[in-house]
């Protein structure tokens, strides 16, 4: 155990601090010496969550840059937006390394951070060291760094979904539209009017609708992408599911394709990338099909008679989509195969 990579979780009693927990137990490389949290500091985390009953038996520590740093060597922040924004500065001066699960990373114009977030955005020379950790894109650019952020969950089945289509000139950039759908476990373990049962059971909403933090993320990176300014539709439901994103993609083809094409496509362009799984034609992925798991599992249909395409992208927004993509750019950042602690099947049913 002493000769473990030594990780502190701050936002432990959050959904995706909690997963992050989950996922780095049977993580051979790396251990939590310190499960923090500024709301419930003192209280054992198996209080709050008696799942980890007999596994996890700390207390909760206190925010403490300091004190973390006499823990750890790597630091995740799974917090609100606007937190990690004024203590990861503090905890990369300590000398720590820090992967954030926040948006507060995320977009490298602060003015934009500050239209769509409502926040007082980080500080630029902070924003411009952060790596965007899309690890299947921009997976070189990882290895080695010292801040990370960590994509939004709608963002990581949006954007696999569409960058080697889009890299490929093989769709045009200005007919994008997503459709995108996520369990209510998105929305955090805060109570809620939108969350509460009766108002969720049975139903089946948009929300946010041309408003939704995730827009300029997916258009920062579509316009990297594409040596040009991308701008898309992107709608967002919620469904009453615990887990799961599915991300229906809409695009016109700039010439003639098959399913077949776009597959070769995609597998080509995922060669060497475990965590995404291209469907043979024919066959579109479910939710449940990755719950879970670190997977995103990608399908398409090619309508010919509109020339357009169709591409279905499915992820665990709680994995994937947050604490196990987090824990893969963990393994890039240090060196270590991107499979390391997370290669396991999805749970099924």
């Amino acid at each position: 155990m002493g000769s473990k990579l030594k990780v502190a979780i701050v936002g432990s009693t959050g959904y995706g601090g909690v997963e992050l927990i989950r996922l780095l137990e049977a993580h051979p490389l790396a251990e939590v010496t310190s499960v923090i949290s500024s709301s419930s500091a003192g209280t054992p985390i198996a209080e709050g969550f008696p799942h980890l009953s007999e596994i996890r038996t700390d207390l909760l520590d206190g925010i403490d840059p300091a004190a973390i740093k006499a823990k750890a060597d790597v630091v995740f922040t799974a917090t609100p937006a606007g937190v990690a924004s004024k203590l990861a500065p503090q905890l990369l001066e300590a000398g720590l390394k820090v992967i954030d699960l926040s948006g507060d990373f995320r977009l490298k114009s602060p003015e934009v951070y500050e239209q769509w977030y409502k926040k007082e955005p980080a500080a630029e020379h902070d924003l411009q060291r952060a790596v965007f950790g899309l690890a299947e894109v921009y997976g070189d650019q990882v290895k080695g760094a010292e801040l990370i952020s960590n994509p939004g969950c709608y963002p990581t089945a949006t954007l696999l979904g569409l960058v080697p289509a889009l890299a490929a000139g093989w769709i045009d950039p200005s007919t994008i539209i997503v459709d995108a759908k996520s369990g209510v476990s998105g929305a955090g373990r805060g109570a809620s009017l939108g969350t509460h049962y009766s108002e969720l059971n049975e139903n089946f909403k948009a929300y946010k609708l041309n408003k939704h933090q995730h827009i300029p993320e997916i258009e920062q990176v579509l316009t990297d992408v594409a040596g040009r300014e991308v701008t898309a539709t992107f709608t967002t439901h919620l469904v009453p599911m615990t887990r799961g994103i599915m991300a229906t993609i809409y695009a016109s083809l700039t010439e003639s394709r098959t399913d077949r094409d776009l597959i070769g496509l995609y597998r080509d362009y995922y060669h060497g990338r475990p965590f995404v799984r291209v469907r043979n034609e024919g066959i579109w992925p479910a939710t449940k099909e990755v719950s879970g798991s670190n997977y995103c599992d990608i399908g398409f249909a090619v309508d010919s008679r509109t020339g357009r395409v169709t591409i279905i992208s499915v992820i665990d927004n709680l994995v994937k989509g947050a604490a196990g993509q987090a824990i893969q750019n963990l393994n890039l950042m240090m060196g270590w195969d991107e499979l390391t602690g997370l290669n396991f099947v999805p749970v099924y049913p």
